[in-house]
């Protein structure tokens, strides 16, 4: 954020251009769309400086009006390589949001996770980990989360099933598919037949116009259900270690979410647990959410300032995808 963004953004929490927003017991928000010239009436721009548990906190989120067709909701990656979002405001014609989004790999420079663009496919989850310890003979597979917005402009958060050989992602909308055995491959057919013991839910193609991964889910149906062991993601008690965090959901009325938690600043903010990113959810009326990349990727630009501070000391870090709204009048 410029010095000029931080000056008003002071003065707005000191009283000027006030709209407090009380979300549940420990945070209250301020809307700061004044921050932010000419943001369209569909767009919501709101942060909180509250106690979070007691700990020091600063959070942003954005909030989307789905509906608004004059909003396009895309994103944007790049082949063996990395940029930082600031990289891709510039490349993308100055977009209104660029926010982090899928894990990645450090020496490949590659997204882990699926990222759909204009409605191709162009990244894929990881699905089959080999066994680690007691499990060095076995393989882990599993369906990883990702959000998309339909060509109807309607947000869906999903476990997914992704391969080079399909258009379309396998959509597992009721349990993340989890399996445990011998076999190096994954025999997905008889999942999606709902053959095999562990199947269960809707098992459907998944047809959207943008989608970003990560996971694990967060919410579901409107309560608390963070899929970490299954999703082989925070597993354990990692799911309660603060971090800078980067996340998404929407509201049963349409109105698509994006926080930003900022954390590892001793003293200032100092992160929040994958519990405590569901309960924000919550409290914005979020019926479905996930985490995305988290830890010192954690950024997100609006009009291309900063909100949170990036936890990595060099600031923003390079990433191989984001998720962007623009605006076209």
């Amino acid at each position: 954020m410029t010095k000029m963004y931080r000056n008003i953004f002071y003065k707005a929490l000191s009283g000027l251009f006030f709209f407090p927003f009380v979300c549940n017991a420990q945070l209250s928000w301020t809307r700061v769309d004044s921050l932010f010239p000419a943001l369209p009436s569909s767009v919501h721009v709101y942060t909180t400086q509250a106690l979070l548990n007691g700990r020091p906190n600063k959070a942003w989120y954005v909030e989307a009006d789905l509906k608004d067709k004059n909003l396009f909701f895309e994103t944007d990656t790049v082949y063996k390589r990395r940029l930082t979002p600031t990289s891709f405001f510039d490349r993308n014609d100055r977009p209104l949001v660029v926010v982090n989004g899928t894990f990645f790999s450090f020496t490949e420079n590659r997204n882990l996770n699926l990222v759909i663009q204009k409605g191709r496919l162009l990244a894929y989850n990881m699905q089959t980990f080999p066994g680690r310890g007691k499990d060095t003979f076995l393989y882990h597979k599993t369906t990883r989360s990702a959000i998309g917005i339909s060509r109807k402009r309607r947000a869906d958060v999903a476990w997914l099933y992704t391969d080079t050989s399909r258009s379309f992602p396998v959509a597992f909308e009721d349990d993340p598919l989890y399996i445990k055995d011998s076999a190096a491959g994954l025999d997905i057919k008889k999942h999606i037949r709902g053959k095999g013991p562990e199947a269960s839910g809707i098992r459907k193609r998944w047809k959207m116009e943008t989608a970003i991964g990560g996971g694990p889910v967060l919410v579901q149906n409107g309560k608390m259900r963070i899929t970490n062991d299954a999703e082989r993601m925070f597993m354990g008690k990692a799911a309660n270690d603060l971090h800078p965090r980067t996340a998404m959901g929407y509201t049963a009325n349409g109105k698509l979410i994006i926080l930003v938690v900022e954390g590892r600043n001793t003293g200032k903010a100092e992160g929040a647990s994958l519990p405590e990113l569901a309960n924000i959810f919550l409290s914005l009326g979020a019926v479905e959410a996930l985490n995305l990349d988290g830890g010192g990727s954690s950024c997100m630009l609006v009009q291309g300032n900063e909100t949170i501070k990036p936890s990595d000391k060099e600031g923003q870090r390079a990433v191989p995808a984001v998720f962007m709204i623009k605006y076209k009048k």
